[in-house]
C-alpha cells in the first residue's frame, strides 16, 4: 500500500501498525436514520488504511494520500475545526477523548482505496483513526461504544446531521450478509445470503464529481423532513417538544396521510420519501431472506426513483447514472450512494455480466459527460467484515 511507503520515507521506519475500517453501500434505505428509520446495508472491501506509530508526546500528526497539508494537534489542545480535510480526525480525537483519557498521540498517513464520494469515506476515515488512537492508548470499545463515538464526531464536532448507518455497517458488517437496522434502537440483523439466491457483486460508478455533506443541501434535506414531522404532530394535535428532538418516527402513517396535503411541498416530499423508504426496507428484508434479489434489486432502483423525485438530491450527472443503470442488462437494481450530492451510484449486478455493465455504462455515461472521461472510474466491490472495535 502507498501509506505504508509514504510513512516509511517520511518518518524512516516502518509504521507500527496498519488500521482498516471499510467503506459501506446502503442499497436500500438511504435518507431515513437521521430520523430513526430503517436501514440495509453492507461493508465492502475497500476503505480507508492508515499506516501509523505512537507519538508518546501526545501529538497528533496525520498526512492524506488524498488531500494537501500535514495535520497536527495535541490530544489536550484540539481545537476548533478548520474546515478541512483533518476535521473529521479532530472529532474523532474530541468525542473518544470525552469517554477516555488519553495519554498517546499518532503519526500517520491516511490512504483511501476508492475515489471518495457516497461511499461514506468520512465515517471510515473517522473509524480508521479511532481504531489507531485506541491501540495505541489501549483502550478497548464495544462496537456500539465505537459507533457512539464516530457519530459523535461527525455529528457534533464536524456538524453534519447524520444517522448512524454509516458508521453500523462499517462496524457491524459482516461478509456475505445483509445488514439490517432499526436506527430507532440500534437494534441490528445480519441476514445471510439465501443459498438460493442468484450471485451478485457490486459495482461502483464514481461520476467523477466529489461532495462534501457539510457544504452540500444534505442538512436542509434533513431538516425539512423534521420541519415536515413537526408540523404533523402539530395538525395532529399530538404532544410535541424542542424542534430538534423531532422525528418522523414518531408520526405515524396514517396521520402522514390524512395531514400531508397541508404541509408545504418540499416538506410532504421529504415526509414522503421517508414514510415509502421505510416500508420498501421491510419489504426488501423480506426478499433477501427469500433469495428473491430480483424483487431486491427491483425495490433498490424504487429508492434511487425516490431521491430523486421526493428527496430532490442527486446532481445530473448522478442522475445520468441511475439512468443508465436502469437501461443495462445485467444490473438487478442500484441507486446514489451516499447523500446524493455528486459522488457516485452503486449497483448489485450479475458477476458473469461484469464486463459487458463496464463498457455499457461507461459508453453511454461518458457520450452523456465526455469532460468527465479523466475522472469516471468503475469498480467491483464484495461485501466484507466491519472494523474491529
Amino acid at each position: 500500500m502507498r501509506c505504508e511507503q509514504l510513512f516509511e520515507g517520511k518518518y524512516g521506519r516502518e509504521p507500527e501498525e496498519i488500521s482498516f475500517a471499510p467503506y459501506r453501500i446502503c442499497p436500500i434505505g438511504a435518507h431515513v436514520d437521521h430520523n430513526l428509520g430503517k436501514v440495509t446495508g453492507f461493508a465492502i472491501d475497500r476503505g480507508i488504511h492508515i499506516a501509523y506509530s505512537i507519538k508518546k508526546n501526545g501529538v497528533v500528526e496525520m498526512t492524506s494520500l488524498q488531500f494537501p497539508k500535514r495535520a497536527q494537534w495535541h490530544i489536550r489542545e484540539i481545537g476548533e475545526k478548520t474546515g478541512d480535510w483533518a476535521d473529521y480526525l479532530r472529532g474523532a480525537t474530541w468525542a473518544l477523548s470525552k469517554k477516555h483519557v488519553l495519554s498517546y498521540g499518532v503519526c500517520g498517513v491516511i490512504e483511501g482505496s476508492l475515489p471518495i464520494g457516497g461511499l461514506s469515506s468520512s465515517a471510515a476515515v473517522i473509524l480508521a483513526f479511532l481504531s489507531a488512537l485506541c491501540k495505541v492508548n489501549k483502550i478497548e470499545l464495544t462496537a456500539q461504544e465505537l459507533i457512539n463515538i464516530a457519530f459523535d464526531a461527525e455529528k457534533n464536532y464536524v456538524g453534519v446531521s447524520v444517522g448512524t448507518l454509516d458508521q453500523s455497517c462499517e462496524v457491524l458488517g459482516k461478509k456475505d450478509h445483509l445488514l439490517y437496522l432499526d436506527c430507532k434502537d440500534n437494534s441490528s440483523e445480519l441476514v445471510p445470503t439465501n443459498p438460493v439466491m442468484k450471485p451478485y457483486k457490486f459495482a461502483v460508478f464514481f461520476s467523477g464529481l466529489e461532495r462534501s455533506l457539510v457544504g452540500s443541501r444534505y442538512n436542509m434535506r434533513v431538516d425539512e423532513l423534521r420541519a415536515g414531522a413537526y408540523a404533523l404532530q402539530a395538525l395532529a394535535g399530538m404532544e410535541y417538544g424542542k424542534f430538534y428532538q423531532t422525528s418522523a418516527r414518531d408520526v405515524a402513517w396514517d396521520v402522514y396521510q390524512t395531514y400531508k396535503d397541508r404541509l408545504p411541498v418540499p416538506w410532504m416530499r421529504r415526509c414522503e420519501h421517508w414514510y415509502t423508504e421505510f416500508q420498501r426496507v421491510e419489504e426488501a428484508v423480506e426478499a433477501w431472506k427469500r433469495g428473491d434479489l430480483e424483487e431486491y434489486g427491483r425495490l433498490s432502483f424504487e429508492s434511487g426513483w425516490s431521491s430523486i423525485h421526493n428527496w430532490e438530491s442527486g446532481a445530473p450527472e448522478q442522475i445520468r447514472l441511475y439512468e443508465i443503470m436502469r437501461e443495462t442488462d445485467g444490473i438487478y437494481g442500484g441507486r446514489f450512494a451516499g447523500a446524493g450530492f455528486k459522488g457516485c451510484c452503486i449497483a448489485l449486478v450479475d458477476p458473469e455480466k461484469i464486463d459487458a455493465i463496464k463498457a455499457s455504462v461507461t459508453s453511454a455515461y461518458l457520450k452523456a459527460y465526455p469532460k468527465m472521461e479523466s475522472k469516471y472510474s468503475f469498480h467491483v466491490c464484495e461485501s466484507a467484515d466491519g472494523v474491529k472495535a
